[in-house]
């Protein structure tokens, strides 16, 4: 399977309706603390802006909300994968990404099966507090080696001008979040992601 390198994440269906137009072709919804109805709503509103323009949506956390509203891809972190059913989730057809950021968690990832993997953060990361230190490169090549043939997702701290040692240490996508949509001109860094990430697609 081969995912577009470039992995926009945002956390509402305005910044996917904002930026996928411009040619991104792999998002994740991801929307923390938020009721049921806006979720739905906001993933309904997601799906067909993606559909629109060619783009891979993949639902953050809600399995069962990806299931209702026929979304083909699910992202869960470590927690939410202890708490899923994995047999509804593969029974409904879903694709499933999983996060790692230690050994313990890629065996745990690595034994449900998952369709993709991601590591981080690879770099320091403001998005959110974590307790694991950055990964760095020479995490990436050994991930790389035990996920084959699964695509390996670096993610964390990274920006276009480290994507040529993200990508040589073994990544196939590269995921942004704060890079884009704390930046003062979001759409003109989308398009410099799009450029950058051009030789791997």
């Amino acid at each position: 399977m081969k995912l577009d390198p470039f992995y926009l994440i945002v956390d509402g269906a305005a910044w996917v309706e904002r930026l996928v137009p411009l040619g991104v072709k792999l998002l994740q919804l991801r929307i923390k603390d938020t009721e049921e109805p806006r979720l739905r709503a906001e993933i309904q509103a997601a799906k067909t802006t993606c559909a629109a323009h060619g783009c891979t949506l993949v639902i953050n956390d809600y399995w069962q909300l990806a299931i209702e509203e026929g979304c083909e891809w699910v992202h869960l972190g470590q927690e939410d994968l202890a708490a899923a059913d994995l047999g509804v989730i593969r029974a409904a057809g879903l694709k499933l990404g999983l996060s790692t950021h230690d050994e313990a968690e890629l065996a745990t990832a690595l034994s449900t099966r998952p369709d993709y993997v991601a590591l981080g953060p690879i770099y320091p990361t403001i998005l959110k507090k974590m307790k694991w230190a950055p990964q760095g490169l020479d995490r990436i090549a050994d991930w790389r080696r035990r996920v084959a043939p699964l695509p390996l997702i670096a993610i964390g701290g990274l920006n276009p001008e480290c994507l040529e040692g993200v990508f040589a240490a073994g990544a196939d996508c590269a995921a942004v979040v704060t890079d884009i949509t704390l930046n003062g001109d979001p759409e003109a860094r989308t398009r410099r992601w799009i450029e950058a990430t051009e030789q791997w697609r």
